[in-house]
């Protein structure tokens, strides 16, 4: 894997809001003027201190931050190589990072003088996060999920609303995360002046890459500063699973500038290598029918789609991870070599989520469960004296229906 090291400087996106060729901001003139809004009032809040003081307090006294540096010392001995370490972001409220954004995007719409939130879901963890940051400012919420996502994670569903927010099924397309985002922009345009779209992952048109990951990179910060405090110095390996990439990017942004960490990304490997079995969009050196650049829902990317570019259906056991494009900062590291993108199979992951319960008593979302699998996978060919961080983004509750029936 390359040593490349990423200048600090250079991973602020320029005022286009590209990372290198990809980003942007690809959308209709409706909503040009919100995303110049959004922008700008992202950049006041992040030069006001009270600003920053209230997020922290929130992500400290509702959320549950900072969240442990466990020693997997079980994991490490059946393993038998590196000295794993598990970053437990699914200890947060809510279970799993989702909430980071959520509160600080909340914020934004507070200040923006927006009474409604719009937010798109998958897994539905980004959907109970925003319900819960809805529920906690006083404002109203709409969530779209595809209808083949509600099915699979009924649970979530009755959180959303229990909790007071609107559940929109998505009937159109695959029925997964794609097609909620499309509902999500259309109400959007519908409704810029009373409604803030709280985007839920490092996609779509800028400035929502960056604000994503700004409220994200705490969970690298944290894990930087607690690696040093019981290792007293850096990982050599960093593993997040990558759906559209916010765990993962979250945990990266720390160790940008720091050559010997090396990041891996893992993707849905799903059923099968050829396209629409899977949702691997970067792991081509795995054997994938693999994605190239254009441009979806916003922004410049890499994109799964068919020789004559229609966006092709994708598959993967995990709903969080079934999507067709990744973020365009996602995009650009693995471009440049810094880091380096993988998927495992839909086998691997649950026997992985199985393997995490039984031997550490974690059981993993199954979307942090294809990390946990490609872990499993590289740990016992390290030496012993190296170190892995994994980012587990998320705890399975809401799996348990789908893991019941291979268990």
């Amino acid at each position: 894997m390359s040593s490349t090291v990423v200048p600090v400087d250079s991973v602020v996106p320029d005022t286009r809001g590209r990372y290198g060729p990809y980003g942007g901001r690809y959308v209709p003139e409706t909503l040009m003027a919100p995303l110049e809004e959004l922008e700008r009032v992202y950049a006041d809040a992040s030069a006001d201190p009270a600003f920053h003081a209230q997020l922290d307090t929130l992500l400290h006294d509702f959320a549950g931050r900072p969240t442990p540096l466990q020693f997997a010392a079980r994991l490490t001995e059946h393993l038998g190589g590196a000295r794993i370490y598990i970053k437990r972001e699914d200890l947060l409220h809510t279970g799993a990072h989702k909430i980071n954004n959520c509160l600080g995007q909340g914020l934004l719409a507070v200040r923006m003088g927006k009474k409604r939130v719009i937010a798109e879901t998958g897994a539905g963890q980004h959907g109970v996060a925003t319900a819960t940051v809805a529920a906690l400012l006083g404002l109203s919420c709409t969530v779209y999920m595809g209808t083949e996502d509600m099915e699979r994670q009924r649970l979530n569903v009755n959180r959303m609303r229990l909790l007071g927010s609107e559940v929109i099924g998505v009937d159109s397309g695959s029925r997964t995360l794609k097609d909620a985002i499309n509902e999500a922009m259309r109400d959007w345009v519908t409704n810029v002046r009373t409604s803030h779209y709280l985007l839920g992952s490092v996609l779509g048109a800028h400035p929502y890459p960056q604000i994503v990951r700004d409220f994200h990179k705490i969970i690298g910060e944290e894990a930087r500063e607690q690696i040093l405090a019981r290792e007293k110095r850096l990982p050599d390996f960093l593993f997040a699973c990558v759906g559209g990439g916010s765990n993962a990017i979250g945990l990266f942004n720390a160790f940008l500038g720091d050559a010997t960490v090396k990041m891996v990304g893992v993707e849905a490997g799903g059923r099968g290598k050829s396209l629409g079995e899977h949702a691997a969009r970067l792991a081509t050196a795995r054997g994938f029918s693999g994605a190239r650049p254009g441009v979806l829902q916003g922004t410049y990317t890499y994109v799964l789609q068919t020789a004559d570019g229609q966006i092709a259906t994708t598959h993967s056991v995990s709903a969080g991870l079934d999507y067709p494009a990744i973020g365009p900062e996602h995009a650009w590291l693995a471009d440049l070599g810094r880091a380096e993108y993988t998927a495992v199979t839909n086998e691997e992951a649950i026997d992985a989520a199985k393997t995490l319960a039984r031997i550490e008593g974690i059981i993993p979302a199954l979307e942090s469960a294809h990390a946990v699998a490609e872990l499993i996978r590289r740990a016992p060919k390290m030496r012993k004296s190296e170190i892995v961080i994994l980012n587990l983004s998320g705890r399975g509750d809401k799996d348990m229906e789908t893991l019941s029936r291979y268990v």
